[in-house]
């Protein structure tokens, strides 16, 4: 797939206002308070169009949906990193707790369909599979879109049902090395990063810390356990929620630091990309990842052979797999030498890269992940370009909140799929 040509974009630092026509009004369904939803009405603001209308998550979910005017264009933020809205889709007393993802699951995505009007820039059916792990990745593997083996997706999935189950794909699958993830977590919760040695040692690196009790929290502080019995009783614990394997595939390196990078894909087009380092497998930037330099990872893939406009191809691909959501963010994978990719997620709520802008030739120069989203908006509505409406390909890591107790743990995980 080769990256389209961009459209043109006048220099500015935010979208171009409205020029003809009545104007465009965004409603957001978000939590207020939270900063994915302020910095998006800011974006609304500064392209000169009426603020947007904030439909609260708790409110919505008590209610059993909201209605929306005819024109009115919706987008669906987060509903993460609030405790009350937590509690209402998880039933859970404790924020930090890692265990009802599924019913999480349930009750968010029926709670999506129950939405009334407007014109949406998130779709329930793509949210449903971009929420659930092993639907997401056989959807990939379906439209030819690289990703790590998984005996847990596709026609031929397996279920996991504990420990025993993940032993068993071990052994039987060759993947000493694999990561186990809740079917419907986000933000690393309940993700372990498991791998055993020929003499039948085993260790688990995860952010999910194990209680005397047994109970599981979300901790902000990565953990080690090599005890059989501990990482069972996590496993065993996280599986009625649901599970997805799959293969641990050595990363490539920078500055000596594994690297994974996050690209957001803005009505199909790779418009802005972060580089992310950690010394664990884990490299997410809340739990002690870091931003690295893109400019090396350009150099890197180009003294592998390659071309970066290839890399962008590969994230485009995935969200050509979404076609009724305008933005996701790819979690890609390169290969120990910077030859090939894969897919790792794909991200409803994948957009919170604060001050970043766009990538040279996206169409987003100078445009944070907001701007551009609206400025597309702005494109298919014939608003605010002197060209009239583009025509687009397809329709198309936050600041936890820690416990009160504890500065480690961190609660209301789901704010990315």
């Amino acid at each position: 797939m080769q990256v389209q040509p961009p459209v043109p974009v006048p220099d500015r630092t935010g979208p171009t206002a409205p020029t003809a026509g009545p104007p465009v009004c965004f409603a957001v369904v978000g939590n207020p308070e939270n900063r994915r939803v302020a910095l998006f009405a800011d974006g609304v603001r500064a392209a000169g169009l009426p603020a947007p209308r904030i439909v609260p998550w708790a409110e919505v979910l008590r209610a059993g949906g909201a209605d929306f005017a005819p024109g009115e264009i919706v987008r669906l933020d987060s509903p993460g990193e609030n405790p009350e809205v937590d509690r209402l889709l998880r039933d859970t007393g404790d924020p930090t707790r890692v265990e009802g993802s599924a019913r999480w699951y349930a009750r968010f995505t029926r709670t999506v369909r129950e939405l009334r009007g407007g014109v949406r820039l998130d779709d329930a059916d793509d949210l449903a599979v971009l929420f659930d792990k092993r639907r997401c990745h056989a959807t990939l593997a379906a439209a030819d879109v690289p990703v790590p083996r998984s005996p847990t997706s596709g026609a031929e999935a397996i279920p996991v049902r504990g420990w025993g189950d993940v032993r068993a794909v071990m052994r039987e699958h060759r993947m000493p090395r694999l990561f186990v993830k809740l079917a419907h977590g986000s933000s690393a919760s309940g993700v372990l990063a498991v791998e055993s040695s020929a003499a039948g040692r085993i260790r688990a690196t995860t952010s999910v810390e194990l209680a005397p009790d047994g109970a599981l929290f979300n901790s902000l502080k990565l953990r080690r356990y090599e005890r059989e019995r501990d990482i069972a009783a996590i496993v065993d614990t996280l599986a009625p929620d649901g599970l997805h394997l799959e293969r641990w595939l050595p990363k490539a390196s920078l500055g000596g630091r594994a690297a994974d990078l996050r690209i957001v894909v803005v009505d199909g087009r790779a418009t802005h990309a972060v580089v992310r380092t950690s010394t664990s497998p884990l490299t997410n930037l809340h739990l002690g990842g870091s931003r690295g330099d893109l400019d090396a990872v350009r150099d890197a893939v180009q003294a592998g052979g390659g071309r970066w406009s290839d890399v962008l191809a590969v994230c485009e691909r995935a969200a050509a797999c979404f076609p009724r959501t305008l933005c996701v963010g790819v979690d890609l994978l390169p290969a120990v030498g910077w030859r090939r990719f894969a897919v790792g997620e794909v991200n409803a709520f994948g957009d919170l890269l604060p001050r970043l802008t766009g990538l040279p030739g996206s169409g987003a120069e100078g445009l944070d992940t907001y701007a551009a989203q609206i400025t597309a908006v702005l494109h298919r509505t014939g608003t605010g370009t002197e060209g009239g409406p583009q025509q687009p390909s397809h329709r198309h890591p936050h600041h936890p909140q820690q416990h009160a107790h504890d500065p480690h743990r961190t609660g209301t995980t789901h704010a990315s799929a």
